[in-house]
């Protein structure tokens, strides 16, 4: 028997792609799996295909963009299995390409709602669940590369990913006193729907970029970003990398090795910075001053 046996394991947007292939690699692990999903048809396509390879599952029609229906997941899965003990906060959107006179305050307050908002309402609903009994329970909030460099007129998408990671940085020391590992998955394009995301998305928030963009064919840069998409990772790969992470007490899960030489650059550029400022006379007085226990 190994540690996730007979555990529960709540996973948003579960109900295909990254989400699912996730919970059916814990629930090869003999995890009891709940999925959270705004889409009921792909709920029953995948509570089926669970149930199918003898793993106990609980399926709940929810958005995540509201905590009552966070709550009220939370509650169906006491009822069904008596505790949780892992929560993935997979549920994401991609936003609409468009630079930032483009991007308006609707397509911001999906995005924002969707990927920022939802999990913190997951994580605030169920870590305290988790905090209530003793046994090892573990976070995993689903980030992205764009949480680690900049993504050209994907602005708010690359904003709501850099505070997945950053929150998931915080959380890890905060909740690790309580037996709460945290886990922060960043892939990069993997076989999914993200890219028709916009399926989901309420009429009210719907641009009129928007609604004309559907009108239309698809652009160079469509077509280009769903080749990519189709030759991605595939979800359960992506599955049973996040089981082996874990299972190793990873803080940040990468899918991607090849992006690698991509972040280091990054890294670079910050440590270049940080000599630049070391050698600035304004900032001589702080050179040597002690670190913030904080910031460590």
């Amino acid at each position: 028997m190994n540690q996730y046996s007979g555990k529960t394991v709540v996973v948003s947007g579960g109900a295909e792609g990254i989400g699912f292939g996730i919970a059916h690699a814990m629930g090869k692990q003999g995890m009891n799996v709940v999925l959270g999903d705004i889409d009921r048809n792909q709920l029953e396509i995948a509570r089926i295909k669970l149930e199918s390879e003898g793993i106990a599952v609980l399926t709940v029609a929810m958005d995540v963009t509201h905590l009552a229906q966070w709550q009220h997941l939370a509650e169906k899965t006491i009822e069904r299995f008596g505790k949780v003990h892992m929560l993935v906060n997979n549920a994401g959107v991609g936003s609409t390409p468009g630079t930032v006179e483009q991007t308006d305050d609707k397509d911001w307050r999906w995005v924002l709602d969707v990927n920022l908002m939802g999990v913190i309402y997951g994580t605030q609903t169920m870590v305290p669940l988790m905090k209530q009994h003793d046994d090892p329970s573990w976070l995993i909030n689903v980030a992205s590369m764009a949480g680690m460099m900049g993504i050209p007129t994907a602005g708010a998408y690359t904003a709501t990913k850099v505070a997945v990671v950053g929150m998931s940085e915080s959380w890890y020391a905060e909740l690790k006193p309580h037996n709460i590992q945290v886990s922060v998955l960043c892939p990069a394009f993997v076989k999914t729907r993200i890219n028709l995301s916009g399926r989901n998305k309420p009429a009210a928030l719907k641009s009129d970029r928007e609604k004309n963009a559907a009108d239309a064919p698809l652009s160079s840069m469509a077509k280009h970003m769903q080749q990519v998409i189709d030759n991605g990772l595939a979800p359960d790969v992506v599955g049973d990398r996040v089981v082996e992470a874990v299972t190793n007490k990873e803080l940040y899960i990468f899918t991607h090795p090849n992006y690698r030489s991509v972040v280091q650059k990054r890294f670079k550029a910050i440590d270049d910075a940080f000599a630049r400022a070391e050698t600035s006379e304004l900032l001589a007085e702080v050179l040597d001053q002690e670190i913030d226990m904080y910031a460590k």
